[in-house]
């Protein structure tokens, strides 16, 4: 499997699938209005019932892409029947995302985390947010987990975000095609990536904030414990407002890039 380092955003990386033709019951991709982008690394364990999750998504006009890290456990294997194409790319979300950015044909732009999961109306609530003039927005986020400690979590993230106008990953980004490439796509960077494109698309305009929420996974808070994870992901934002390097941050958050 080859992996591709820093594709620039005007090359495609080669496919390791690439399903031009598409499934009944699904539109052309040449016609496909939204390009929805999931990066992934070793993913084995939950990405089919992620990918299967999006086939409405799919018959409604979204181009899928699955954009791989280098994963050890198969995942490329199981994404490629659920999703138009399947790319290999260097290890790192901003990589991989704007790799998969760069393959992509739709309008659009979705920026969608291995672990989270899109209402059901998500087509149509981002049709609405585009319509009424906004250039780029985000969901609300649900974490998924009975603990009361998370609905302040979320709450918080979901007051943040709107308050100031800058979004994370979690909350599944979405973009015109236009200005994503009009700030440069996500900046090179192994962590707080989606800050720091959240912080260009701000100035081409604030983010339309949909209150449907999508659902993100509890793993990394049940993994680490809630208020531990709290407690480092404050640290590790405060850091970086002041400007702390984000590779030394990565190291902290438990991520080395690879050395190829």
């Amino acid at each position: 499997m080859r992996l591709w380092k820093d594709p620039p955003m005007t090359r495609s990386p080669a496919p390791i699938t690439d399903a031009s033709a598409a499934p009944p019951g699904m539109a052309p991709l040449a016609a496909r209005w939204l390009s929805v982008i999931v990066p992934v690394l070793d993913e084995a364990a939950t990405i089919a019932a992620h990918l299967a999750g999006l086939a409405a998504l799919r018959r409604q006009g979204a181009e899928l892409l699955v954009v791989d890290g280098g994963s050890s456990d198969g995942t490329p294997r199981l994404a490629q029947p659920l999703a138009d194409r399947v790319l290999a790319a260097a290890r790192g979300r901003a990589a991989q995302m704007n790799a998969g950015a760069a393959a992509s044909r739709g309008e659009v732009l979705l920026f969608l985390h291995a672990d989270t999961g899109l209402p059901p109306a998500a087509a149509e609530l981002i049709r609405a947010a585009l319509a009424a003039g906004a250039a780029w927005g985000r969901f609300d986020v649900r974490i998924d987990g009975p603990q009361p400690l998370l609905r302040v979590v979320e709450r918080t993230m979901n007051w943040r975000s709107r308050l100031t106008g800058i979004a994370t990953g979690d909350q599944a980004v979405f973009v015109r095609r236009e200005v994503f490439e009009r700030v440069g796509g996500f900046p090179d960077l192994p962590l707080m990536e989606d800050i720091a494109l959240a912080k260009r698309l701000k100035r081409v305009g604030r983010p339309a904030c949909v209150r449907q929420p999508v659902r993100t996974s509890a793993r990394r808070w049940h993994r680490h414990g809630v208020l531990r994870t709290i407690l480092l992901m404050w640290r590790l934002r405060t850091s970086y407002f002041f400007g702390a390097d984000p590779r030394r941050l990565a190291i902290r958050y438990g991520y080395s890039p690879r050395q190829d």
